[in-house]
């Protein structure tokens, strides 16, 4: 499918961020995206991660806490609360060789064992896997129908959470493009190690074109510019049908949780334990994109330039999920007890931001810290370096949606449109709508469709919405509402009638 500017010289990327629903998806979520669907019309849309509730009771069996372990070995405190709040059983082989046990210790003293302990036999491994796999895939179907129905293509990156259902992906990759206007290549590989890079242009060299294209313009069929799941370019072409390469869409994968440094090409941050006890949010350092990938962002745009026959860089805007350090440059430090501020996480906590207004487009919202890595591995300056690039779009904090200029090119957020996680109030969270112009694809216009334009004020659970939305896992958390104005107005209010009350009490005493 080829993409191309509309005749008017304009194309429309509509973009997803944090759907993170269950399988049975949330109607709203699907009242949203059909609402903007209308709304938008598209040429494009892209999903930039965390499309998938990775730790929903729905798959305690096969959940991954990171990769490489054993599934349902290590699940959050919280996903163990949902299921007994909503009457998910663990159906793992380990937890069936403990109903074995102790049904035998019960017979050893006497007892008979009951049923549910004698009758246990849970499905293997493979076939839970099954079962998570069939979840993903209703899940996908569901909040991606809309789109299907529409007729828009679709592309697709990953978040810190989509892996944690047990079902990686490279796997969900496959299971995207089962659906008609999916986008996303088949990758060459789910990971390429060094030895499967060129050096000299960052291109995988089993997976992209040759530089010099037998016609520019017009790439063989086997020509990729596909590097891994979630990493890949999407040439735009011209509106007049020269093939000519007018914009990109680099679509990159930004990894998820920071790893042990032996277990990467690169020095990454070391693996930090999550402190919490309540276990109510990760808390783990996260991850970058691989140093594979930030050297492909510069060799794609050579493979493009040669395309094109000139060399030259391509105007790009890049999408991902998880935001890069110089995020925080669009903010201002301010002292704590400013109203609104936001205190940093991890390398940036103790010190409080809110936006700024000098860098930042009229409109741009704060809600939460920015949830970057510990470590910058240069991204923007690569991509600086590479030349074209003018925008990086992230989600992964959802109650962000600011766009700040800086660095030379712009940063910014589309915040949740999911309503099965944490997020800002109803009528804030939305979609990101992008409009292109050919002439001038840097010059692009972009403003959130949200649910209280499109729809109204209110969810049907506005309940969730206002837990999710004042939902507290840590000191941070807790300083952070006690900034918000309507949360010390509201406390202020309590305090009050709790003052009025214990006077009158006394009052009282006194006449007896």
């Amino acid at each position: 499918m080829t993409l191309r500017f509309n005749e008017d010289g304009t194309f429309r990327v509509l973009q997803m961020a944090d759907i993170q629903d269950k399988p049975e998806v949330n109607r709203d979520t699907i009242r949203l995206i059909e609402a903007a669907i209308r709304e938008a019309k598209p040429d494009l849309v892209v999903l930039t991660g965390d499309q998938i509730r990775g730790y929903d009771p729905a798959y305690i069996d096969t959940f991954l806490r990171r990769r490489g372990e054993k599934p349902g070995a290590r699940v959050r405190l919280i996903t163990e609360v949902e299921a007994r709040i909503y009457g998910v059983k663990r159906r793992h082989p380990e937890a069936a060789e403990l109903a074995e046990r102790m049904a035998d210790r019960l017979e050893d003293r006497g007892h008979t064992a009951p049923a549910v302990l004698t009758n246990a036999e849970p499905p293997s491994i493979d076939e839970l896997m099954a079962e998570s796999a069939d979840k993903v895939r209703r899940t996908i179907q569901a909040f991606l129908q809309p789109v299907v129905d529409a007729g828009v293509p679709f592309a697709v990156t990953y978040g810190n959470h989509d892996f944690q259902c047990g079902i990686l992906p490279d796997e969900q990759d496959d299971m995207y493009r089962e659906l008609p206007g999916c986008m996303n290549p088949v990758a060459p590989s789910a990971r390429p190690t060094a030895d499967a890079v060129d050096t000299a242009d960052g291109l995988s060299r089993d997976g992209m074109a040759s530089q010099t294209p037998d016609k520019p313009g017009t790439p063989s069929p086997a020509e990729s510019l596909g590097f891994e799941p979630g990493t890949f370019a999407l040439p735009i072409e011209s509106a007049d049908g020269s093939g000519r390469i007018a914009m990109a869409v680099m679509m990159v994968n930004s990894g998820d949780y920071a790893g042990k440094p032996e277990e990467n090409d690169a020095e990454y941050p070391a693996y930090i334990a999550n402190s919490r006890g309540l276990d109510l949010a990760d808390s783990d350092g996260y991850g970058t994109p691989s140093p594979e990938a930030i050297a492909w962002l510069g060799g794609v745009q050579h493979e493009l330039g040669a395309r094109n026959g000139d060399g030259q860089p391509v105007p790009a805007i890049a999408f991902q999920h998880i935001p890069p350090q110089e995020f925080y440059d669009c903010l201002t430090e301010v002292p704590a007890w400013t109203p609104n501020a936001v205190e940093g996480a991890r390398t940036h906590a103790g010190h409080c931001y809110v936006l700024n207004d000098a860098v930042c487009r009229p409109g741009s919202r704060l809600g939460e810290a920015i949830g970057c890595a510990d470590e910058n591995v240069g991204q923007v300056e690569a991509m600086r370096q590479a030349g074209g690039y003018f925008a990086l779009f992230c989600g992964h904090d959802h109650k962000n949606a600011f766009v700040g200029h800086v660095h030379g090119m712009d940063l910014g957020y589309a915040p949740t449109c999911g309503f099965e996680c944490y997020g800002p109030k109803s009528r804030l969270r939305g979609v990101r709508l992008f409009e292109f112009h050919e002439s001038d694809p840097a010059a692009y216009e972009t403003r959130m469709l949200t649910w209280g334009d499109l729809i109204g004020r209110y969810s049907r659970n506005e309940l969730r919405v206002f837990f999710e939305d004042h939902c507290i896992t840590d000191a941070i958390g807790l300083r952070n509402e006690l900034r918000r104005p309507s949360v010390l107005a509201t406390l202020a209010g309590l305090g009050a009638a709790a003052l009025v009350g214990v006077a009158a009490m006394i009052t009282r005493l006194f006449k007896r």
